[in-house]
């Protein structure tokens, strides 16, 4: 059985290239297209990971992980945030709020998959 991410990104470009990257990868995605979205398919879904763009209309994806990480359904599934946020301090706001791991934008597909790998491992231990 696959793995299934879910993938939030406003981004209707950036959510495509991940989700066909992602797909060759051999994962399943559910796809949001903000942080409303994200909270109510990690609920319903019950993905293996969630990728979070943190800037998203009506619901950032930092609001969005502490509220899925606040559900007793959800705590358990691993956040991995990707943001273009990449100041002092931006790195600990997103563990803070519940996120598990934290990339950069830009950032390359070996990158993304070693933090997805690494967030999958540690979750099944």
């Amino acid at each position: 059985m696959k793995t299934r991410v879910l993938l939030a990104d406003d981004n209707k470009d950036t959510l495509e290239v991940l989700r066909r990257g992602l797909e060759w990868l051999n994962y399943e995605i559910i796809a949001a297209k903000d942080g409303i979205e994200a909270v109510e398919l990690a609920i319903s879904e019950v993905p293996d990971l969630i990728i979070l763009d943190v800037i998203m209309p009506k619901m950032g994806g930092l609001e969005a992980a502490s509220q899925i990480k606040n559900n007793p359904k959800t705590q358990v599934i691993p956040i991995l945030a990707i943001t273009a946020m990449a100041q002092p301090g931006d790195q600990k706001k997103c563990l803070q709020s519940g996120c598990d791991a934290y990339i950069a934008k830009p950032f390359t597909f070996e990158k993304l998959e070693a933090a997805i790998k690494r967030l999958l491992k540690d979750s099944s231990n």
